[in-house]
């Protein structure tokens, strides 16, 4: 046995360990508004205590594993923690990467660690709706993030002639919309356009339905519970699947659906997370990254449901091509990337 490379694990798994247990710290930090508030100006914990009013010990804690992190800074001269224009963009601005809605994910889905350990001994499945709220209020917060950053300003216009139409005035249906942010940031970017969310998730649909109202666009965003493969409504000019197809149990029933949906001369904008091929080609931060959410959330969730298929997060393209074709769509183009998602564009 090579003990450097023992010790070189050793490494690791104390970086993945405090990692691990950082989470509920940034979760905290959160909730609390505790980044925010120490975007204001930097602070010693007694300083920190008074600006938020909570307890003096423990922000004294929470303070130095922040900075032990790199999560935060430290001013050993002066005694104060601060944050960085990039950690306060990261961490406590609302239209920034608002990293720790990630972390509210991380913890949610990790609730469900019993049902999900039972799950490996008897092939059951365990639905997105059985998760704790965290998971669905987090993803919507951390994904959002990336959507108003791409969407409109890049995935959009990537597909041929679509931007065009949704500025004319178009319908839209807005497959497994979750809390609605997509059903939305396209409302509201093409006012001429009407927009269909739906989700099997009835108590999604409610915050979506919610959403749209404070956004004021309830006059052309509507919302329906139902599922991938059984949703209203067609002669669509544009259908929408943000990083959901490869949850679903029937994503071949889903595909067909869409065809059956769409316009004559519809597209079809599929969003799924990044993922090569080549099973080797996905062993990288991003990579597992993925397949642990897979783990928990997304295969869990196919096997929850009929059809027979769990593709997982980490599907790549070749796999999403084929639902593509057997579906009938002669059409699959990737429009465009990002190092987290990839972005097809399909037609008949």
């Amino acid at each position: 046995m090579d003990h450097k490379k023992v010790d070189e694990f050793l490494g690791r798994f104390v970086s993945d360990l405090a990692a691990t247990e950082a989470a509920g710290s940034v979760v905290i930090g959160h909730r609390l508004g505790l980044y925010r508030a120490l975007a204001q100006a930097p602070a010693t914990p007694d300083q920190f205590a008074e600006r938020t009013g909570y307890d003096l010990r423990y922000l004294t804690e929470w303070l130095r594993g922040q900075a032990a992190g790199g999560y935060v800074g430290y001013d050993p001269a002066t005694g104060e923690f601060s944050l960085s224009e990039e950690q306060a963009f990261c961490l406590a601005d609302p239209n920034g990467p608002n990293l720790p809605a990630a972390f509210l994910v991380a913890l949610g889905m990790l609730r469900a660690e019993p049902r999900i350990t039972e799950a490996f001994r008897t092939g059951a499945g365990f639905g997105w709706h059985e998760h704790h709220e965290d998971v669905f209020v987090g993803c919507d917060a951390f994904y959002r993030a990336g959507y108003v950053a791409e969407l409109v300003a890049s995935w959009i216009p990537a597909l041929e002639g679509v931007d065009a139409k949704l500025t004319a005035g178009a319908r839209v249906a807005d497959l497994g919309c979750g809390l609605g942010s997509t059903s939305v940031l396209i409302a509201q970017a093409y006012p001429r356009t009407t927009v269909v969310g739906s989700d099997y998730h009835a108590e999604s649909i409610e915050l979506a339905r919610k959403q749209a109202a404070r956004a004021g666009v309830t006059d052309r965003v509507t919302f329906e519970v139902s599922t991938a493969q059984s949703f209203t409504g067609g002669d669509f000019d544009l259908v929408t699947m943000f990083d959901c197809l490869h949850d679903m149990g029937d994503p071949l029933g889903a595909a067909r659906q869409v065809r059956r949906a769409l316009a004559p001369d519809g597209t079809w904008l599929l969003v799924e997370p990044y993922a090569a091929d080549d099973v080797e080609d996905n062993f990288n931060p991003v990579g597992r990254l993925y397949y642990s959410g897979s783990t928990f959330l997304c295969v869990p969730n196919a096997l929850s449901q009929p059809g027979g298929y769990a593709l997982g997060a980490q599907a790549g393209e070749s796999a999403t091509r084929q639902v593509a074709a057997d579906a009938g769509f002669t059409r699959f183009r990737r429009a465009t990337r990002t190092p987290f998602n990839l972005v097809y564009e399909i037609r008949t």
